[in-house]
């Protein structure tokens, strides 16, 4: 009985999760922030497009990082290939292999994780940082004339 309850209640749950997302409609685009309007009062309308811009940087330093990383990550795997392969049927190094290739794993996953969530904040932050056309700043409201 208890069983079935943590199966009912697990199901809702994950059920749950997945429709929370639809519910939020809470949308904020360059047209309705006011953030253009803000920019053209400060001098930054023009947006940024020469290689320097600092999203550019920090995305190029990320990428560059990530990349570092699975390089660490595939020199990992080789190690725990080796590690098992001359392990010579000695259970403590077969162990150590099985941990280092399961680290290696979990890293894998993290890092595809970062790279996926990086990659769509900086795609994103361009977009809402590049000037448009289409986003019309919010004009103040003129005094009604006498």
């Amino acid at each position: 009985m208890n069983r079935l309850r943590t199966s009912i209640a697990s199901f809702f749950l994950a059920a749950s999760l997945l429709v929370a997302p639809s519910f939020a409609f809470a949308q904020i685009t360059p047209g309705n922030s006011g953030l253009q309007a803000a920019a053209q009062g400060s001098g930054l309308d023009s947006g940024c497009s020469s290689a320097g811009c600092i999203n550019d940087v920090i995305g190029r330093v990320i990428n560059v990082l990530l990349g570092f990383l699975g390089i660490v990550l595939l020199c990992l795997f080789l190690y725990a290939g080796f590690v098992w392969m001359t392990a010579g049927g000695d259970e403590d190094k077969v162990k150590t292999a099985k941990r280092l290739i399961l680290n290696a794993v979990v890293g894998y996953f993290i890092i595809g994780g970062a790279y996926t969530l990086t990659s769509y904040v900086l795609s994103n932050l361009a977009a809402v940082t590049a000037p448009s056309e289409s986003a019309a700043p919010a004009e103040p409201e003129s005094p009604p004339a006498t």
